[in-house]
């Protein structure tokens, strides 16, 4: 059994290897797309907010609009907390026994994933316009130039993170939905291993090791003496 895999992980209960964790794929992408959403919250969050010399309020970099920054660093803020989820789902993941909540893991990361990949395009998409459409006489210091250059960067690269990490979950289904060695109802054997009934051998086909037995006129039963035991009297 310890061949045996579903959806990406062997038969639960094994101990966890930190090195076979971090070495898998979505795993380090995961990894990745935690670190740009630091960068791109920590980007906008210090950086992203000028004023004019002869203004006190400052406003966003991305043209003014404040829509442009709240998009960037809501988003990740929220990509950083769901980074950290499914960091934990994939080190709880080889614990799950059924086949079916392992299912739904899988579909749920394949799901998550192409929706940020959707989300940062977007944000890309709009941050890109934003700072392109930007005056200059808005930041004639040219402050958060490079913070700014760097989320949208980040943004951009954020997209092929999260879609690495779809592709992968995706590989995952199709390895357990293609798997001849589970069913959709298995459980951990060693978990079932004391509930698993055994076998009763029936007394009635059993059969004498050797020789027949013979019924004779006086109703007791004797062996033929052909075989290879039989019953001795004293």
């Amino acid at each position: 059994m310890d061949g045996m895999q579903a959806y990406g992980a062997g038969k639960a209960g094994g101990a966890f290897d930190p090195i076979t964790f971090f070495q898998q794929p979505h795993t380090v992408l995961r990894i990745v797309s935690w670190l740009f959403s630091i960068v791109i919250f920590g980007c906008i969050a210090n950086e992203g907010y000028i004023n004019r010399p002869n203004e006190v309020e400052e406003y966003c970099i991305f043209n003014r609009n404040p829509n442009a920054c709240n998009y960037g660093v809501a988003m990740g803020t929220l990509a950083f907390l769901c980074c950290m989820a499914f960091l934990a789902l994939d080190v709880y993941f080889p614990q799950i026994s059924s086949v079916k909540d392992r299912k739904k893991a899988v579909l749920a990361d394949v799901a998550v994933s192409a929706f940020w990949s959707f989300m940062w395009f977007v944000g890309f998409c709009f941050l890109a316009n934003q700072w392109q459409v930007a005056k200059k006489e808005d930041n004639p210091l040219r402050e958060g130039g490079d913070a700014a250059r760097a989320a949208i960067t980040f943004s951009f690269f954020s997209i092929f993170t999260w879609a690495g990490q779809c592709f992968f979950g995706y590989q995952r289904y199709r390895l357990g939905a293609d798997s001849a060695l589970f069913s959709q109802d298995y459980t951990d054997p060693s978990q079932d291993a004391a509930a698993a009934p055994y076998s009763s051998f029936g007394g009635d086909d059993l059969e004498s090791p050797g020789g027949e037995a013979h019924v004779t006129s006086d109703g007791t039963g004797t062996f033929d003496g052909t075989g290879g035991y039989q019953r001795q009297d004293y």
